[in-house]
């Protein structure tokens, strides 16, 4: 109550019962506070005044921008492949987002910039050209060095991804992202560094559509227009999907035909070829001389058998490994070449193909000189001519022998994979530089220990050791690893409770220390029980607290509270699993133990009865006087069926007996079979039918009635199959010549070794030229007639056309036939030749 009014604003004079003296002249300390707050913030605006930042850039309204340049693009069901174009988006329009990873500051709205096709990164326009222009400015320099590991194309590459690019490719213009408009302003309402209209790039992979976003930076995302296309196997009805994901399966079983020809495509619907075969099967060879179980999808193998069939020669045998068809002819029996091939020769193939003498003429291994040693059989020797040749890295010359390789002793300089040091490899033509193997010794991030790896490029790997850290007391400690100790927080302390246990187990569960009673014991009880001689699986339950209600009090304030009390409950009824067997013994099922008694499990006995062939089908029950776990005992079903066994194959009767064991009877039944030649149907007893010689059986003994290929009678008795000896036949049959006139009678073997022809004779060929005359005689004469009637038509068409007044004036003109002289003469003609022929015949 006697506090000055400035010590309830003070916090540090709430607690203290002491007063500070003051001077009148004196300030607070909070007026003081905020005096020196405003001299502050005084110098911080002084200094800020003039000062220009990318913060400066006024945000802009990100969604609604993007909204509009993805508004020609169906957005829906794209999922994560428009992630990327989207971020690119993002990052163009967040001030200082975007980093130069050349000049390490961030590209600003209006910078001018050129972006990498590959990788999609800005870098501004001036750093790219310097660091282009600077790459091919080194690279003309190794070339002009004194010592050239290897000719090298000038080629620079994107400052991240490497991607190389000719050098015609340096960017001299700033350019929007479709490479459509030079020089594009900054406006509010469209993405920075872009002309705003439609992109329209090919989209990849190709399809055939263009982009349809606005000009944007990063990757096109993938073509969104619906198009109406098949699963694979083509079974299906088309549906729509999107272009860039039009591919699809139905599911269904492919169902083509695989490359074996003979089995389908079991998988389903899928892309691309089929999957080989995979069943198997018995596939012969080539030759058909061995046969085995392989892949469906490989018919055509050959097996290691050599042919060693004799070739055409007599000489020599086929060395070829499993073919097909006819060997071929002997190589040796050809037109072979000498040695050097400048000469042919024709020779038996039992002869050796001689040399011809001249010069090999052949190119040595070099592939420059020709071998200057006559024609010979063996290998032409090494080429010792000596020319200038050029080492393997290419900068030095020397004269030695052709077949010698030349290697200098420059080493090379060109830096190997790690881009740290040097090859020094002697004569290295810089295509095939070893690797580094020097140690890398660079300080780990951890900077207590030095990179143990073989030099390489980038970063090295983490530190691969560790540090313990304990806690205060020391009783708890985590492995970290090596440099992460000031870093991580020390574990908490976790000792164990020591309190003796309350119930019938020795130790506890370690737990943690704490205070008051330990909780519940979580162990299993584990006592023997009474009953069986199983140990009771239960929590433990020696002690644990119960809540015991007090009687009921006669009046309200003579009742008692409630007793919570520790004590120990008996083990609930044994619950462990114990297989217990039906009455029949057909299964065996887990029970509780308490409730393990055998009984029934209403599934058939199936014991065998004892006819052997049936079962009991009464439910599962005791068995008395079984002789074994499989027959049939005192108290089984009898069996009361017919014979249900399988009769012999052909026979279609019943077995005559009960229900019986062991096999039936022989069918004595008599069956009707037809023979052979189809002319009679025997009686046969089944018996027989079944099980003697059938082809016995429907012979009956009659002359067969078929013919041979001859046409004459089959001589052998009712047969099966094609008629026996038909080449023995001996019948009488009579040829004649083409002209009929001669006629003989041999036998029919004869006629099928001879061929059965009669050539005419000279009386054959008189008759024929004869023949050929008179057709002769008829077809010139049929030729004048034809000529006499073709003038007279003529004459009556002239006739037609002349007229009535120069009918007068008409001459008669008398053709006069010249005759032949077969035409005058052909009756002396045809009477000489009749006369000619009845004497020949009578003569003969």
């Amino acid at each position: 109550m006697n506090s000055k009014p400035n010590d309830n604003k003070n916090p540090w004079n709430k607690n203290t019962k002491s007063k500070i003296p003051t001077a009148k002249n004196s300030k607070n300390p909070e007026e003081k506070f905020k005096e020196a707050q405003q001299k502050l913030q005084a110098a911080v605006q002084k200094f800020t005044k003039d000062y220009e930042s990318s913060e400066e850039e006024e945000e802009l309204e990100v969604d609604n921008v993007i909204g509009t340049i993805l508004k020609d693009y169906d957005t829906s069901g794209a999922g994560k492949e428009l992630l990327r174009t989207r971020g690119f988006l993002e990052e163009a329009f967040q001030s200082g987002a975007c980093t130069c990873l050349i000049c390490i500051s961030s590209i600003k709205r209006t910078d001018a910039i050129w972006s990498c096709e590959k990788c999609y990164c800005f870098f501004h326009l001036m750093c790219i050209q310097r660091w282009s222009k600077d790459t091919i400015f080194q690279q003309k320099q190794a070339l002009e060095a004194p010592v050239q590991v290897r000719r090298i194309k000038l080629k620079w590459g994107c400052p991240k991804c490497r991607h190389e690019y000719e050098p015609e490719q340096i960017p001299n213009e700033y350019r929007c992202f479709c490479k459509k408009i030079t020089n594009p302003k900054f406006q509010s309402l469209i993405v920075p560094h872009s002309c705003g209209e439609t992109c329209r790039k090919d989209l990849q992979p190709y399809c055939g559509h263009g982009c349809l976003l606005l000009c944007h930076p990063g990757p096109c995302p993938p073509c969104p227009v619906m198009v109406k296309v098949t699963c694979f196997c083509g079974h299906s009805e088309p549906k729509i999907q999107r272009c860039s994901n039009k591919e699809w399966s139905c599911s269904a079983p492919c169902n083509k035909l695989l490359s074996c020809g003979k089995h389908k495509c079991s998988q389903p619907c899928h892309a691309g070829d089929c999957l080989p075969c995979s069943k198997k099967s018995v596939q012969k060879c080539v030759c058909g001389s061995t046969q085995k179980l392989r892949d469906c999808s490989t018919p055509v193998w050959q097996c290691e058998k050599v042919c060693r069939k004799d070739l055409k020669c007599g000489f020599h045998k086929c060395d070829e490994i499993c073919h097909t068809g006819v060997c071929g002819s002997c190589k040796l029996s050809e037109i072979r070449t000498c040695p050097c091939g400048k000469s042919n020769y024709q020779l038996p193939c039992t002869e050796d193909t001689p040399t011809c003498g001249d010069t090999c003429g052949k190119v040595l291994e070099c592939g420059m000189h020709i071998c200057n040693r006559r024609c010979h059989k063996d290998k032409c020797s090494q080429c010792l001519e000596t020319v200038t040749k050029s080492c393997r890295c290419g900068l030095h010359k020397k004269q030695i022998q052709c077949c010698k390789p030349y290697v200098c002793e420059t080493k090379c300089k060109q830096m190997r994979d790690c881009n740290k040091h040097p090859c020094n490899k002697k004569c290295c033509d810089g295509k095939d530089c070893p690797s580094c193997e020097k140690p890398c010794g660079k300080t780990l991030t951890c900077r207590k220990h030095a990179c143990a790896s073989v030099c390489h490029r980038g970063p090295c790997y983490p530190c691969n050791l560790t540090e313990t850290l304990k806690c205060f007391c020391g009783a708890t400690s985590i492995v970290v690893p090596c440099g992460k100790k000031k870093s991580t927080k020390p574990p908490k302390c976790s000792k164990i409770c020591k309190k003796s246990t309350e119930c019938h187990h020795k130790k506890s569960v370690p737990h943690k220390c704490h205070f008051g009673d330990c909780p519940q014991c979580k162990q299993i009880c584990d006592k023997p029980r009474d009953t069986c001689s199983h140990k009771c699986p239960s929590t433990c339950h020696s002690s644990v607290l119960m809540k015991f209600e007090a009687p009921r009090a006669s009046t309200p304030w003579e009742q008692e509270a409630p007793t919570i009390t520790k004590c120990a409950l008996p083990c609930p009824n044994c619950i462990v699993p114990v297989p217990v067997t039906c009455l029949g013994g057909h299964e065996t099922a887990d029970y509780a133990c308490y409730l393990a008694i055998p009984s029934s499990c209403y599934k058939p006995c199936k014991r065998e009865l004892p006819c052997g062939n049936h079962t009991c089908s009464k439910d599962c029950h005791t068995v008395e006087e079984a002789p074994n776990s499989l027959k049939a005992g005192k108290n089984c079903e009898e069996c009361n069926s017919g014979c249900t066994k399988p009769r012999p194959e052909g026979c279609t009767h019943q077995c005559p007996k009960p229900c019986h064991p062991g096999s039936c009877p022989p069918c004595q039944l008599m069956v009707r079979i037809k023979c052979h030649c189809n002319l009679s149907q025997p009686y046969v007893s089944c018996k027989d039918w079944t099980t003697g010689d059938r082809d016995a059986l429907q012979s009956c003994g009659n002359r067969c009635p078929s013919k041979y290929p001859c046409g004459h009678q089959c001589r052998a008795n009712c047969h099966q199959g094609d008629c026996p000896n038909a080449e023995d036949c001996k019948k009488k049959m009579k040829i004649s010549c083409p002209c009929k006139r001669i006629k003989k009678d041999i036998t029919c073997d004869v006629q099928r070794k001879t061929g059965g022809v009669l050539e005419c004779d000279e009386v054959c060929a008189e008759k024929k030229l004869e023949e050929r005359k008179l057709k002769d005689l008829e077809n010139e004469k049929r030729k004048k007639e034809e000529e006499i009637k073709n003038q007279k038509e003529l004459e009556k068409y002239e006739k037609m056309m002349q007229g009535k007044k120069k009918s007068k004036e008409r001459k008669n003109v008398e053709i006069v036939e010249q005759k032949s002289f077969m035409q005058k003469y052909w009756m002396f003609i045809v009477g000489f030749v009749v006369v000619a022929i009845g004497i020949y015949l009578s003569l003969s």
